[in-house]
């Protein structure tokens, strides 16, 4: 495994946030990853693993998950909040110029991005998601979003992770649900296993128009002229290929790579994904 450091940043409401850095390159522009809805910086680590020789790879934790501070209003965990978090970021570092990797709500974030400035955009990754979100992939979220669970192991989590999700990885076998289980809870103080999210960020969520607020298409067309990977899963619920065709219609720099045997989302560790990233990557080069 590529090694890291902590990094933190503070949001304009106070809320002290971390984020992981894998490697040191400044010859080219860095990559932000953005995690989904209850994912966090170690979503990524297989990507960081195999780019942090050549590129700096910076993987936040959005604002009430895993080392990033909860907040005091769950109201605040909306997309226009995530996006201010990341824009102080983008300060704190001095980014002038980035490659964007969003999974899922990360995706919904890269969009609102290149839509307040899109030249500083290098290329954008989009993992299973786009402007327009399958109500049914939204239910299946509300339906587990929010609700505490706890293990007495790592091999318990992982199999109860198994039961609940594999609709979405049917193929996995016990060693990736493991390594999925330690990507998404946190043992506690007490010895127990437990996701590692403020289960209150489904308050919102669980609103009308909770997931979004906005009209994504403009947003999306803010990447048109920004290299641009959608990564689909053949299996999603969230992002159907009628979607997914009418985005590669609308923008002249997207490649689509679909997942086999995988729903809401790829890992980005799948042979598929990793070449798509090699091919998206190059056209920063």
């Amino acid at each position: 495994m590529a090694d890291w450091s902590d990094g933190y940043w503070w949001s304009n409401d106070g809320l002290r946030l971390h984020y992981r850095e894998y490697g040191s390159d400044t010859s080219r522009p860095p990559i932000l990853c953005i995690p989904g809805l209850t994912r966090n910086a170690r979503d990524f680590e297989g990507v960081a693993d195999r780019l942090a020789g050549e590129w700096r790879v910076i993987c936040v934790d959005l604002r009430g998950r895993g080392e990033s501070a909860y907040a005091k209003d769950p109201m605040s965990y909306v997309p226009l909040t995530y996006l201010q978090d990341i824009e102080a970021l983008v300060r704190e570092l001095a980014l002038e110029r980035f490659v964007l990797f969003g999974t899922s709500l990360g995706g919904l974030i890269t969009m609102l991005l290149a839509m307040s400035d899109s030249g500083r955009i290098a290329a954008a990754l989009l993992n299973d998601i786009g402007p327009a979100i399958e109500p049914r992939g939204l239910e299946h979220i509300r339906s587990y979003v929010g609700k505490a669970q706890s293990w007495p192991t790592w091999l318990h989590a992982a199999r109860s992770l198994s039961e609940a999700q594999r609709d979405r990885y049917p193929d996995w076998d016990i060693d990736e649900w493991l390594v999925f289980a330690k990507r998404v809870c946190k043992l506690t103080p007490k010895g127990r296993i437990v996701l590692d999210y403020d289960l209150r960020l489904a308050e919102p969520f669980k609103l009308p128009g909770g997931e979004a607020g906005v009209d994504l298409w403009p947003a999306f067309r803010s990447l048109a002229e920004v290299p641009t990977l959608l990564v689909r899963g053949a299996l999603s619920d969230l992002l159907s290929a009628e979607t997914a065709a009418r985005m590669q219609a609308e923008h002249p720099y997207l490649e689509l790579v679909t997942v086999p045997g995988v729903g809401h989302a790829p890992t980005l560790d799948e042979p598929e994904a990793v070449a798509g990233i090699e091919r998206l990557l190059h056209r920063v080069r």
